[in-house]
């Protein structure tokens, strides 16, 4: 695994929160930080979410680009469709994965990068 320093890895800390309260905030749900540095060379963390219907897949990703944008990050690129049930938002070193439940379920990343460390998230709980 990639060895990081400890402002490499605060900074990476940093930016899936970033990610995770901006979904959070638009009621996304089974939000998930994964490190996969060292285990992939497309990214050094996913953020995986759920949400209920293809409205709120829209709003998800609009909050996610425009949270990053104002924290000075930018989008390299999306694939998906709001209509497939499946968008990814790419920022670099952090890829979101925004699912509809049976895509999340089809996909399977939770099992998939299941060995990979899980980053502990600060979002409210409670919603």
């Amino acid at each position: 695994m990639k060895s990081t320093t400890p402002s490499e890895h605060e900074y990476l800390r940093n930016k899936v929160q970033c990610v995770a309260a901006a979904a959070a905030g638009k009621k996304a749900r089974d939000i998930k930080g994964i490190l996969v540095a060292g285990l992939t060379l497309i990214a050094d963390a996913f953020v995986l979410c759920t949400v209920n219907s293809e409205p709120q897949l829209k709003a998800v990703t609009n909050a996610t680009r425009e949270a990053m944008r104002d924290a000075g990050y930018a989008v390299r690129c999306m694939e998906g469709d709001h209509r497939c049930g499946w968008m990814v938002v790419d920022f670099g070193d952090v890829i979101l994965h925004i699912f509809r439940d049976q895509a999340r379920v089809f996909y399977d990343l939770d099992r998939m990068w299941g060995d990979a460390p899980e980053i502990r998230l600060n979002l409210d709980e409670t919603r």
